[in-house]
């Protein structure tokens, strides 16, 4: 197995809004605001190499939208989901598979792309994968969520027939015995994380459960999460497996770090070593 990191841009939210009750004068040292309060986040996926597999965990932001749409988040930076795959070697036909974490739209824009008038599937020889009950969730959204999942994003893959449930799989089977996965419900019902053995080490693909080491921290949960009280519940057991366990924590959105190690402190669990795949 090798796993390689795909950086495809950056984009801005709201500093507030990803930290939530977290006060600015703490979360600005963290990750610093610009002017309007905005703080630059990393959409950054990850590409799993298993003999004749080729797996993408997540897929970005892409590059479909209107103007009008893309003005709200700044997109900035040079990288790309086609010129990262390219940078390792690889192109959008040899993917075989696609784990969307899910289907808000920075997750799952870059699997389809506009030609025309034409929607396509970004990835054409690949299964798409995604919990059945985030799917049933997307599609009839709740009010404070709606403008996360965009049909354009999601119907194309339900349409071209290539969208499937990974929760009515057999993971070991489907997978290798390298890669598993957990379900988490606090930021939005049934986000998928993978977990994969890799070398000597456990990593955890931690999406928007903890989307930067600057989130670490319990208290630290995003007001985009439809369930804080939950997701507090959430990372509490989960960090004390990954430290228990040593699991490494790979970040989706720290515009900085890629990967770390825990360690146990006065203060709680909190992030040891920062390192890089290239790394390990």
């Amino acid at each position: 197995m090798k796993l390689f990191t795909i950086d495809t841009g950056y984009f801005k939210l709201d500093g507030g809004a990803m930290f939530g009750v977290v006060p600015k004068s703490i979360w600005n040292r963290l990750n610093p605001a610009d002017d309007n309060n905005m703080c630059t986040w990393a959409m950054r996926c990850l590409l799993i190499q298993e003999g004749k597999r080729l797996i993408l965990i997540d897929t970005g932001i892409g590059n479909k939208q209107s103007p009008d749409f893309f003005k709200h988040f700044y997109l900035n930076g040079t990288d790309s989901l086609s010129g990262s795959l390219q940078k390792h070697g690889f192109s959008f036909d040899q993917i075989t598979d696609v784990i969307l974490t899910h289907l808000h739209f920075d997750h799952v824009g870059g699997a389809v792309y506009r030609e025309g008038t034409d929607l396509k599937l970004q990835f054409p020889n690949a299964k798409y994968w995604v919990h059945s009950k985030h799917l049933h969730w997307a599609q009839i959204p709740n009010a404070r969520e709606k403008a996360s999942f965009l049909v354009e994003n999601i119907q194309p893959m339900i349409d071209a027939k290539k969208l499937y449930f990974i929760d009515e799989c057999d993971i070991l089977a489907t997978f290798g015995e390298n890669v598993d996965m957990l379900y988490v419900d606090g930021h939005t019902e049934k986000q998928t994380l993978p977990l994969i053995k890799y070398m000597q080490h456990t990593i955890l693909y931690c999406a928007d459960l903890i989307p930067s080491a600057g989130h670490i921290p319990i208290p630290y949960v995003m007001s985009y999460d439809m369930q804080p009280l939950l997701t507090l519940k959430e990372k509490e057991k989960i960090l004390e497996r990954a430290c228990d366990e040593s699991w490494l924590l790979f970040f989706e959105h720290d515009p900085i770090h890629e990967l770390c190690s825990l360690q146990r402190t006065e203060k709680g669990i909190r992030a040891d070593r920062f390192m890089k795949l290239s790394d390990l």
